[in-house]
């Protein structure tokens, strides 16, 4: 493998820099990520000390993916020229272009200096946690390093391409049971609701918590309601449609809540909360759970759901880990102050809680949440996809992978897990709606 030839050029999907302010003005609803996403050939990086080059066999978006498109909140060269500044080895990643992508499955190609582990030929999922060895100050949890940024969004050379520049340290072992697409639509997610719900960084889940799940069939709910069901907590699980609830009942979860039948409108304008509506779910879920409080809330929406994640939760806990509806957030700090709740901020996963949760994939224990998969010439849809709420589950992206279904070893456990693993495909076919 080390010795294959390399080629002068892959392809990749970029935004450019002389791009970045086109949506200025633009309404947020009107914003089409098509408009500014391309699928280039760009040079080859060659790896640097500790870095290494993998072959890309699949990706998977997210909503940084969606936020580089539309340079909202932060635009994505601004994140680049800050690399460039404060860090030797940021320059390489101040480009006019930016290869975007935090996910992957693949093959390593090469390695740079100083790299002992992985070896080319090795299958390898990523983390998308990029952060220089760490001083001591930083060994109990890396995410703490003021350096640290999220490959493929705050860096370059991300995973949405047929090769990518990652860090030694953020390779994994890629699951065996898993197809490549598979394998590749967990880290991120997956990580987060680690972190979140799990690691003592976050709530330090146990036996018998409450916890209420937003948007449970999304890209992160999906990974929390298992966590909790694995974990012997029970979900509430809060989605958008009769088919997303019956999705999450064969998941396992029994206490769901289909917020547009029930009518939640939790903004009386777009500057003003409505809390009877957040006391009127805290009165749904005591009913769904026999009068209990939430141990745990899942938050992630951000501003259209924040101010009622603070109000249902039980004294001592909500986490918060994302802000899709809007970063800025209005909530009664009575219901904060008075019950001694604790938010806490949670964003990706340090590497150990990472590999923690790869090895509960690894194991079968925790299953990809794959709906739909498109060859990398349509990511730009993809991400549109995904920009708009027209997907659930994770949306993944074949890049040199040349069909679905591709990169499976242990076939023995595949077969046992397989209705686990094909839950969120769209009418059971292997590339669901992406073909």
């Amino acid at each position: 493998m080390a010795a294959l030839p390399l080629p002068d050029s892959f392809r990749a999907l970029t935004v450019h820099r002389d791009e970045t302010g086109m949506f200025a003005g633009v309404p947020e609803d009107r914003r089409d990520p098509c408009a500014s996403l391309h699928v280039d050939e760009v040079p080859v990086p060659e790896p640097a000390d500790g870095e290494v080059l993998v072959a890309v066999m699949a990706s998977a978006i997210n909503h940084n993916t969606v936020w580089s498109a539309v340079s909202e909140p932060v635009p994505a060269f601004r994140s680049l020229a800050e690399y460039a500044r404060g860090d030797p080895a940021g320059h390489r990643h101040d480009l006019p272009y930016h290869v975007l992508g935090s996910d992957l499955s693949g093959v390593v190609l090469r390695t740079g200096p100083g790299v002992r582990h992985p070896r080319p030929g090795d299958r390898v999922v990523a983390h998308c946690l990029d952060v220089p060895p760490a001083g001591s100050a930083m060994h109990g949890d890396t995410m703490l390093d003021p350096r640290r940024r999220i490959w493929g969004y705050e860096t370059n050379f991300g995973g949405l391409a047929e090769l990518a520049l990652v860090r030694a340290d953020q390779l994994l072992p890629k699951p065996a049971h898993l197809t490549w697409e598979e394998a590749a639509c967990n880290g991120l997610v997956d990580s987060t609701a680690y972190r979140q719900l799990v690691s003592r960084n976050g709530a330090a889940m146990k036996l018998g918590d409450l916890v209420l799940v937003w948007g449970a069939t999304g890209g992160l709910g999906p990974y929390a309601t298992q966590y909790a069901l694995a974990g012997g907590a029970t979900p509430i699980c809060v989605v958008s449609s009769a088919e997303k609830a019956d999705l999450c009942r064969r998941m396992g979860a029994e206490l769901v809540i289909d917020r547009r039948a029930e009518g939640y409108r939790f903004w009386k304008d777009p500057d003003t909360p409505d809390p009877r509506e957040w006391r009127r779910l805290s009165r749904h879920i005591r009913e769904l759970t026999g009068g209990e409080d939430r141990d745990i809330v899942s938050e992630h929406p951000g501003r259209e759901t924040f101010g009622a994640s603070v109000y249902v939760a039980r004294r001592g806990g909500t986490t918060t880990c994302a802000a899709t509806s809007g970063p800025w957030h209005l909530y009664d700090n009575r219901y904060l102050w008075t019950e001694l709740e604790r938010v806490v901020g949670t964003h990706v996963a340090d590497h150990h809680e990472a590999a923690a949760a790869n090895r509960l994939v690894c194991q079968g224990r925790i299953h990809p949440t794959l709906s739909a998969t498109y060859p990398l010439e349509r990511a730009p849809e993809a991400v549109t996809e995904v920009a708009r709420g027209r997907h659930h589950g994770k949306v993944g992206v074949r890049c040199l992978a040349p069909k679905a279904g591709l990169g499976v070893e242990d076939t023995e456990l595949r077969t046992r897990l397989l209705p686990e693993l094909q839950r969120f495909r769209a009418n059971g076919r292997p590339d669901g709606h992406g073909g």
